[in-house]
């Protein structure tokens, strides 16, 4: 079930840039912005305001890996399956966050806490095995330093 959104949020995004050629990514990346993903709704919208139909909106959000199409938890785990952190582990890393959180890539908690996304790189190959949850970063992971950080997390709550 789709939470329930403002969809009016999006007007000054479609005011400004419905009318404007070759602007769909950009509408729907100002509507991630808003909203943390694209709700059915505001598509729905952005079809009527820019004429451009659903399906092609779609196939567009789908497309780029930017954009997603269900809401994400209060912390995004981005965790690194690069080639350094591959050989350092970082399956491990990921068997611990399944386990902890009962979660899978691409995956929420039940409660909306936690998201988890595997990506093929973070840029910190020093740092490896690594993972970012929002803007920090976690270098040097172990499975005991994981179940750490995501306790101290859910205990903050």
């Amino acid at each position: 079930m789709e939470r329930e959104i403002d969809i009016k949020k999006i007007n000054p995004v479609l005011d400004e840039l419905a009318e404007v050629k070759g602007s769909l990514i950009t509408i729907l990346q100002h509507t991630q912005e808003i909203y943390g993903y694209l709700p059915q709704e505001a598509i729905r919208v952005i079809s009527k305001r820019t004429g451009i139909a659903e399906s092609e909106i779609m196939g567009v959000a789908t497309f780029y890996t930017q954009f997603r199409l269900t809401p994400v938890g209060k912390y995004m785990i981005m965790l690194c399956q690069g080639t350094a952190c591959h050989v350092n582990s970082s399956e491990a890393i990921l068997q611990t966050v399944t386990e902890e959180l009962g979660i899978k890539d691409g995956e929420t908690t039940p409660d909306g806490l936690f998201s988890l996304k595997c990506v093929a790189c973070l840029g910190c190959c020093s740092l490896s095995p690594v993972m970012m949850i929002n803007d920090d970063t976690y270098g040097s992971l172990t499975p005991d330093k994981t179940r750490k950080i995501l306790k101290e997390l859910r205990e903050a709550e």
